[in-house]
């Protein structure tokens, strides 16, 4: 395994650490959707080019390392070819540090053996569990472009119960097993071995190894932007639902 893989993943263990508080389930009614974000909701420490805590990086303000750094995000095929925003432009602060990351990114979103699909699944309720706007409204759009179902997307939005009885279009078992190992991932003391034992049947090892990477890196990620208060642009329209 790459050095600066394995060095992230130990990193990821650590976060994993953080607690959180467990969310009962509710109904839709119990939810309400938050105005589009404003300029006068926007704190003062906020700086206007990068919508965070610390500037913008610029390229020209980076030494050797650093601008390799950079380059290798904006490389064509990244998503980032127009420049480093939100989380990933926080992240070179240090270079060295989002480097290793970028690795351990393309692996786990586009180098598994999920499809995109199960892949936005994993995203979208990994930020859902962990309450993040940013990185919920971000993937919904991109969850529902791979396929994904508005009625699955309802189930993690809302945090609905599964129901081995369920009739829905396109929850089978790899749909309602990412679902619930994600949830218990995030808000248990540990996953169950009724729900370890059934990814593993559904995925295998490597498969669970790399979903728990999935949902580890964009922990990751929801720490950055609470941590450096990322704000999404003035007038954009916020997605996840908060409890009432």
């Amino acid at each position: 395994m790459n050095k600066k893989i394995f060095s992230f993943m130990c990193l990821i263990g650590l976060y994993f650490g953080v607690g959180v508080i467990y969310k009962s389930y509710a109904s839709e009614a119990d939810y309400l959707l938050l105005s589009p974000l404003s300029a006068e909701n926007v704190p003062a420490d906020i700086h206007e080019d990068s919508r965070a805590r610390l500037p913008m990086v610029l390229r020209d303000n980076l030494d050797a390392v650093g601008q390799e750094a950079f380059d290798t995000y904006v490389s064509p095929g990244t998503g980032y070819e127009s420049g480093l925003s939100g989380p990933i432009g926080m992240l070179m602060n240090s270079p060295v540090l989002a480097e290793a990351i970028f690795d351990v990114r393309s692996r786990v979103r586009f180098g598994s053996a999920k499809d995109q699909r199960l892949t936005e699944l994993t995203i979208i309720t990994t930020a859902r569990e962990v309450d993040n706007q940013y990185i919920y409204t971000a993937h919904e759009p991109a969850a529902t472009r791979n396929g994904l179902q508005q009625e699955i997307i309802d189930i993690v939005r809302f945090r609905k119960p599964l129901d081995e009885s369920m009739k829905i279009p396109g929850l089978g078992e790899e749909e309602k097993t990412i679902i619930q190992f994600t949830r218990e991932a995030i808000n248990e003391d540990k996953v169950s071995s009724d729900t370890f034992s059934k990814a593993i049947n559904v995925f295998g090892n490597e498969g669970v190894m790399d979903l728990v990477g999935l949902i580890g890196y964009y922990n990751f990620m929801a720490i950055t932007i609470r941590s450096f208060d990322i704000h999404r642009d003035n007038g954009s329209e916020l997605l996840l639902p908060i409890r009432r």
